[in-house]
């Protein structure tokens, strides 16, 4: 390897070492695995001139409608289900996302990252806040389910990523040792819960959105993208 292409390497979030103790990998969909531009999208854009059309409001009106609605509900199950949007707002959301099925794309080098935890025998788990209705469309646009060992939705447990009892309803479901297992997630909420139940090693992921800059303000360590976990890349340039 020339002394440019090792410069151009990113740096490496764990030791070869730490990574080899890693055995079972967590991982976040929306912002994670999957560009969070589509939901971004969805939710401050186009749901918003929806609602507009429909209810006879302007933009501006149906932004701070959603807003409101979006504060209130935050941080519980309710902000990421479907069926709860589509009763409060009386519009088909599930539906809506439909017409926008082409923004929902992978985040950076995800398909190569998950091919390194099939060969390396780590088990590798989507823990999503999302709906199940979400989930399956994303994996009938993407495959996703086929690169994975298990997905798992927290409307299974009815309760989010945010609150510990996700977690006891994981641990019971899905048994994992906080000291081999790694989390990675792009909200900040989440990975507070997750250090608060006694996770050891926890990411987070700089750069969500494609559409948006990164944002490197987190008080846990995180990656901009999963070149930064290809470990068996990095071995065989050395």
């Amino acid at each position: 390897m020339t002394d440019t292409q090792q410069k151009n390497l990113p740096p490496k979030a764990f030791t070869e070492q730490q990574w080899n103790n890693i055995h079972t990998v967590l991982l976040d969909m929306d912002g994670t695995l999957l560009d969070l531009h589509f939901d971004n999208y969805f939710w401050l854009q186009f749901m918003p001139i929806k609602y507009a059309e429909l209810f006879g409001v302007d933009n501006e009106e149906a932004q701070q409608i959603l807003k409101q609605a979006s504060a209130e509900t935050q941080g519980t199950l309710n902000w990421y289900c479907l069926d709860y949007w589509s009763e409060r707002l009386s519009m088909p959301v599930a539906e809506l996302k439909h017409d926008i099925v082409e923004k929902i794309q992978y985040r950076p080098h995800v398909k190569d990252f998950l091919q390194m935890l099939k060969q390396q025998g780590k088990r590798a788990v989507i823990v999503t806040n999302a709906h199940r209705d979400s989930v399956n469309l994303k994996m009938a646009q993407t495959g996703l389910d086929k690169l994975v060992d298990r997905i798992i939705s927290s409307h299974d447990y009815q309760e989010p990523k945010e609150s510990q009892a996700f977690w006891q309803h994981l641990q019971q479901d899905e048994p994992f040792n906080l000291e081999n297992t790694l989390l990675i997630d792009d909200s900040q909420a989440v990975l507070n819960s997750a250090k608060k139940w006694g996770f050891k090693h926890l990411l987070t992921i700089f750069h969500p959105d494609s559409q948006k800059v990164p944002n490197t303000d987190s008080e846990h360590p995180g990656i901009h993208h999963f070149d930064e976990l290809l470990y068996e890349e990095r071995i065989k340039k050395d």
